[in-house]
């Protein structure tokens, strides 16, 4: 009777060990995980998606046994709206400690009032809040063509959503690139194949201080 009833307790123990490793990984890794919530940007528009710079710094931090885990749930068209429809089903569906968001530049090229804009960028980052997600806000820019009055109050939303919510403020990734023609797609909004391991090279610190600074 002792023997079995040992033998019993050992085979649950094991039991409740193995099914306790294996919900909580996570709890024993160091690894991180980002999920970016961008546009055609981030979504490799013109290209295979592992040819965008969010595949290439992945393959950079496995490369390098860096501790991060890049989720892309950028969508080519994508704007404020459409991210915050998604994310708390993305929420649900990921365990991830930080939100980047690079959303806005479809609002903006389409001409959409910047209070909502504003606003859905706030909500955004309020709901990722609520499941204790830190947040990173990159900088978006649009042509000049659109008007200086309403460029200007469409770039100004960034830093400033950003202090208010305090939350980290990246710069737009593509500020230099975007002037350089051999670097972009001929639209002249995307940039193209070659560009993308230069995005990579710049993103790939500004992850890593955010994960673990």
């Amino acid at each position: 009777m002792m023997v079995r009833h040992k033998s019993k307790s050992f085979s649950l123990f094991a039991l409740f060990v193995l099914l306790f490793f294996t919900l909580n990984t996570k709890a024993f890794s160091n690894s991180k995980s980002i999920l970016i919530l961008g546009d055609s940007l981030s979504a490799g528009y013109g290209m295979t998606i592992d040819q965008g710079w969010v595949a290439l710094s992945q393959q950079y931090y496995n490369v390098n046994n860096q501790p991060v885990d890049l989720i892309n749930a950028s969508i080519s068209g994508e704007t404020t709206a459409g991210g915050l429809r998604r994310l708390p089903s993305l929420l649900e569906q990921h365990n991830i400690d930080w939100l980047l968001i690079e959303l806005g530049g479809n609002d903006g090229l389409q001409g959409h009032p910047t209070s909502n804009i504003e606003n859905n960028l706030n909500a955004i980052i309020d709901l990722a809040k609520q499941h204790d997600v830190q947040v990173a806000l990159m900088q978006i820019r649009i042509p000049p063509n659109y008007g200086k009055r309403y460029r200007q109050a469409f770039e100004g939303l960034y830093p400033k959503i950003a202090e208010q919510q305090q939350v980290a403020y990246l710069p737009f990734f593509i500020e230099d690139i975007a002037t350089q023609t051999h670097l972009m797609q001929n639209d002249g909004i995307h940039p193209n194949q070659q560009a993308q391991p230069m995005i990579s090279e710049q993103m790939q610190q500004q992850l890593l201080d955010l994960l673990y600074n």
